[in-house]
Parts: C-alpha cells; sequence; structure tokens
C-alpha cells in the first residue's frame, strides 16, 4: 500500500436538466490505480472537500495497515514494536478474525510469515523447505491470538504484540492484504454517503458500488479471464456482472496474476493457512457480491483456498452471497454461477 497521490477529479456528465453531475477522482494506493465515481446530486460538500476527504481515508489506511510502509503501524507491530492501535486497526483485526473462525482457519491473516517464505508477503525468499513449512507453520495462525485487541491492550491503551499470543511463542505476524482493499472500499463508500452520496463506485482494487451510473443505469463490472498473463485488469474480460441497483461489494480473487513456477510446478499466491502450503485446486478465480466489499473480499480469498466444490456449497448455502466461478476441468476451462449472479457474455 503506497501513499496515496490524487491526479484527477473530472466532472464525467453535465446536464442543466434532470441528470446529475457525475465525479471521478483517481490516483493511486495499495500499491496500484484506484478509481472513485459518483454522483453530485444531494451532496452536501464542495469536490474539493471530497476529494480531500478520500486522501485521508487512504492515507489513513496506508498509514495504519501498509506491509510495505515500513512506518506504519502494522510494520511496527510486526517489528515487536509496542503500538497505540487506532479504530481501523482494531476493527480489521475484528473482522479478521470473524472470517478466521467462521471458514475454519482458511482465512487467516496471521499467516503472514508463510507468504513470505513463499515469496507472496513484505519479503521474497527462496522456496522453503518441507521442514521450513512445518516450523512456520506451528509459529503463526490466529489460533494462537487473543479473540480481541481489547483482550491485549494496556491500560493506557497501547498494545504490546506479545500480549495479543495466547501461548507465548513467537510473535505475532500480521498481513491484511486478503480484506484491506475491500475495507478502504467500504471505508470511501460510508464516508461518501454520510456527504450525501448513493450513487457510487468505489474502486481500491476491489469494487463498493450503489445506485446508478452516468447513463443511469446500474453499475455494471467486468470479470477478467483468468489465463496466465492477464496481467491488466479490464483488458480481456470474461463476463460482465450487472449490479441490482442496490448497495453491494464485488470482488475477484484469481491464482493467474501472482504466481511462479519451479522445476515445472506451478506456485500460487493463494496460501493455505491450515496446510501451509500454497492451495492445489482447480480453480481459477472466484468473484463474490456481498453486503459490503470488505465481506466479498474475505469470501473471495476463502473460496480460492477451498477450491470449486466446497466455494460452490459456501455461496450457494448463504443467501447474502452471489458468486461466479471459472475452474479447470482438464484442459478446459468451465464457468459456474449462482441464482442471482447476473452477467452477459461480451
Amino acid at each position: 500500500m503506497k501513499k496515496t497521490v490524487l491526479i484527477a477529479l473530472l466532472v464525467l456528465a453535465v446536464s442543466c436538466g434532470q441528470k446529475p453531475h457525475y465525479i471521478a477522482v483517481s490516483g493511486y494506493t495499495q500499491g496500484g490505480a484506484y478509481t472513485v465515481k459518483f454522483s453530485s446530486r444531494d451532496v452536501v460538500a464542495s469536490r474539493e472537500e471530497i476529494r480531500d476527504g478520500i486522501d485521508s481515508i487512504l492515507t489513513l489506511v496506508d498509514t495504519t495497515l501498509s506491509g510495505y510502509n515500513k512506518l506504519s503501524m502494522l510494520s511496527r507491530f510486526n517489528a515487536g514494536e509496542t503500538i497505540r492501535p487506532n479504530s481501523v486497526f482494531m476493527e480489521i483485526y475484528s473482522l479478521s478474525r470473524k472470517w478466521f473462525e467462521e471458514s475454519g482457519g482458511a482465512f487467516d491473516v496471521a499467516a503472514g510469515p508463510l507468504y513470505d517464505a513463499w515469496g507472496f508477503g513484505f519479503k521474497n525468499d527462496r522456496l522453503p523447505s518441507d521442514e521450513a513449512v512445518a516450523s512456520i507453520l506451528s509459529s503463526c495462525g490466529m489460533a494462537r491470538l487473543r479473540p480481541s485487541i481489547e483482550e491485549a491492550l494496556s491500560p493506557d491503551g497501547t498494545l504490546d504484540p506479545e500480549n495479543l499470543l495466547l501461548d507465548g511463542g513467537a510473535l505475532p505476524v500480521l498481513n491484511f492484504n486478503a480484506i484491506a482493499q475491500g475495507y478502504t472500499s467500504d471505508l470511501v463508500a460510508q464516508w461518501l454517503r454520510g456527504k450525501g452520496v448513493r450513487d457510487r463506485l468505489v474502486d481500491i482494487g476491489e469494487i463498493f458500488c450503489d445506485g446508478l451510473n452516468p447513463g443511469g443505469k446500474p453499475w455494471a463490472v467486468g470479470v477478467d479471464r483468468p489465463v496466465d498473463g492477464n496481467d491488466t485488469p479490464g483488458k480481456d474480460i470474461e463476463r460482465v456482472w450487472y449490479s441490482s441497483g442496490g448497495p453491494c461489494g464485488i470482488v475477484t480473487s484469481g491464482n493467474y496474476r501472482k504466481y511462479y513456477v519451479v522445476d515445472g510446478v506451478k506456485y500460487s499466491h493463494t496460501i493455505d493457512p491450515r496446510s501451509g502450503y500454497p492451495a492445489r485446486n482447480n480453480l481459477l478465480s472466484a468473484t463474490v457480491v456481498a453486503p459490503d466489499a470488505t465481506t466479498a473480499d474475505a469470501v473471495a480469498t476463502w473460496c480460492m483456498v477451498i477450491g470449486t466444490d466446497e466455494a460452490k456449497r459456501l455461496i450457494s448455502g448463504r443467501p447474502e452471497l452471489e458468486g461466479f466461478l471459472i475452474f479447470s476441468e482438464g484442459e478446459e476451462m468451465k464457468e459456474w454461477a449462482s441464482e442471482g449472479f447476473f452477467t452477459s457474455d461480451l
């Protein structure tokens, strides 16, 4: 997550009739580009206030949750320093604990050392040995940590990483990458709603949308084709999803952009924190629609860990979720969509 730099504030649609103005704010954050589009109708803030408010939220997230910003709260915590956790740090820990418990450990933000060992975390390393994986696995994971940060706080409100431990072993190392972008999209979307904005799309790597687009229709989002080498979002789209017009998050997780090959074996960035090894299943990408982007982000990661069949059951068994899975079957690429996931071919 890099420091945010706002680079554009553009009016997308202007009319002296009934159509509202649409504004786009874009820039770079969390290691990639972001875009926020919204209608200015009924907004109780100036364009400059909106721009500055978004910038403040993204900067707060970067200085709190980034593992690449060495001065962030998370980096200092992972280095063993005592910190004074803010509301963002405490809330995302609480949400992460919730998904850890619901997923049976398939979603685990305290498995950071495993991502580092496999070369997908905040450090680069060579392929780990089985012995190294076993050692790392025994010294990480949310099962070793207190359910809430509040339980570990000192009377002065500070958090010593050692106090978060239940077992007194190796100090915890956290990595919120599997949920931070969805969480950030929700923070921005909620702040915009507080300023009177309903029609909005917040894309910070993961998407939250509500209301209508500049054409007066519900938002549409492309789902990328999960093929190796498809490194540019939107360049090779498999399907287009259409929202119902209500608030929701939509997130796609996949194994086709972050991976490497050693001795002919492909190692993906989806690590199964229960085994300590990259997930080995035929699921290529999971697109999840949920009431918010944080939920969609966590569930999409969960799906990639458990694979196609379990992901189908997970999505079908929760009425608040919709999903679209792309998976391999032999040499073929196949699709599955839940009943309420509305798409069209290009």
